[in-house]
């Protein structure tokens, strides 16, 4: 059986069709959806985008986040963001010494830093530069002047600005929709498709950068859902509080990552053509699952703060397309996360990892069986705070317990009505009786 992982970065869940949303196009998704096991409550076990990978690639929780050092200066500083260590053992180094041909391509900027190892054991590993703040082209006069047609504001103005300048250097002299990013990425994984064909069993990871910011898709894309528009474009988001923001800008910027979504879910689908032009479903386990979402001004924010841990940060799109057909339609309540994915991939092929995982095999439950582990609730730490969820309550706090948020989801499920001045006790009963006995004892 071959193997493709398809990781999509910022895919909110609420965006996507086949978990409820009417307005924005997702048809590539909510036909993969339709052959696929599809998880309603997933979760990353670490936020954002390094931890998140780390546990994708290792079946091992980043969280906790102890013995961190920023690794150099321009490194991102948070908690966990660091390279997977060198005793962890990697899906593809597993895959490999199986006889794999592993082939990996990614648009996601820290990744092609060596040092983060995301690359170990692919025989193949392709970067498509140019996101974010990639220091690939030299900034110029030309590109430096069109940050006059960029809102910058917020809390992280200069950080935004920043990365503007850059990205808008990177970009310059863009003209088909083919030279956009998520483009580049799909067609080389249809490259890869082609070439792995004929070199059977192969795993393959397409690493998929957008709809993270900065927004900017072509204007088709836009139109479908924001028109009339006038002043400076809400391409990135400044982290931290939304005020800043006037209801139409926010309107525009939820236009613009709406439009990042749908040319996403368009080049998937020439994507899993491709896939279907070649025969490979019939013999290919298919994962999709995003690393996170992102907030639009839902609860007074816009970006991804770790002191606001509400669904449209933690709720992600995780599904598993069987090429028997397992659990095709279903859907599961089970608390997926992204350190799932490597012992569900091993599952699948029958393979005993080296070394235990705390990731859980989810291929079980496509034959209406139960992972080992039976997750009553489940933690997950973003830089300096944690959160928990059960079948009731979502908390999250600073990583000490402190300024905790305590939703009941029976009576609130939106979570606008923060009750842990009054339940003290469920307070601590999901701060120390999850995420403490999860971390293994007192966080810093």
């Amino acid at each position: 059986m071959n193997v493709v992982v398809v990781i999509v970065d910022s895919l909110r869940k609420d965006h996507v069709g086949a978990y409820g949303n009417d307005w924005i196009k997702t048809p590539s998704l909510d036909a993969l959806a339709g052959q696929s096991l599809r998880f309603t409550r997933a979760y990353p076990e670490s936020i954002p985008s390094i931890p998140a990978r780390r546990g994708i690639h290792t079946g091992l929780r980043s969280f906790p986040f102890r013995d961190w050092e920023k690794w150099y200066d321009d490194d991102v500083g948070l908690r966990g963001w660091q390279p997977i260590p060198r005793d962890q053992t990697t899906l593809a180094e597993i895959l490999a010494d199986e006889g794999y041909q592993n082939l990996f391509v990614t648009d996601t900027l820290h990744q092609f830093r060596p040092f983060y190892d995301m690359h170990r054991g692919f025989h193949v590993f392709h970067f498509i530069r140019g996101q974010e703040r990639d220091f690939f082209r030299p900034r110029t006069p030309a590109s430096s002047k069109k940050i006059d047609e960029v809102l910058i504001g917020g809390p992280s103005a200069s950080h935004a600005e920043d990365i503007m300048l850059q990205y808008l250097a990177n970009t310059m002299g863009r003209e088909r929709e083919e030279d956009w990013f998520t483009p580049q990425v799909f067609m080389k994984g249809m490259e890869f498709l082609e070439a792995a064909r004929g070199d059977q069993p192969f795993f393959l990871v397409v690493d998929n950068y957008d709809p993270h910011e900065p927004w900017d898709p072509p204007d088709k894309y836009t139109s479908l859902y924001d028109e009339g528009y006038s002043g400076p474009e809400p391409w990135i988001a400044s982290s931290g509080p939304s005020d800043w923001l006037t209801e139409r800008q926010l309107q525009r910027m939820r236009g613009l990552y709406a439009g990042e979504v749908t040319m996403m879910d368009t080049w998937l689908g020439n994507f899993l053509g491709k896939m279907e032009e070649l025969n490979l479903f019939e013999n290919t386990l298919l994962i999709l699952l995003s690393d996170h979402g992102h907030a639009f001004g839902e609860h007074g924010f816009a970006g991804k703060v770790p002191g606001a841990l509400y669904p449209e940060l933690t709720d992600i799109t995780f599904l598993i397309r069987h090429p028997g057909g397992k659990g095709a339609g279903q859907t599961s309540e089970y608390f997926a996360s992204t350190h799932d994915v490597a012992p569900t991939v091993l599952g699948s092929l029958g393979i005993e990892p080296p070394s235990p995982m705390q990731g859980q095999d989810l291929t079980v439950l496509l034959d209406g069986g139960e992972p080992e582990q039976t997750r009553e609730y489940f933690t997950a730490g973003y830089h300096d705070h944690v959160w928990a969820r059960d079948e009731n309550y979502v908390m999250f706090a600073s990583a000490n317990g402190s300024e905790p948020s305590l939703f009941d989801l029976r009576e609130d499920p939106e979570m606008k009505k923060n009750v842990a001045g009054s339940n003290g006790d469920v307070v601590r009963r999901m701060y120390e009786g999850y995420v403490l006995k999860d971390a293994g004892g007192p966080l810093a």
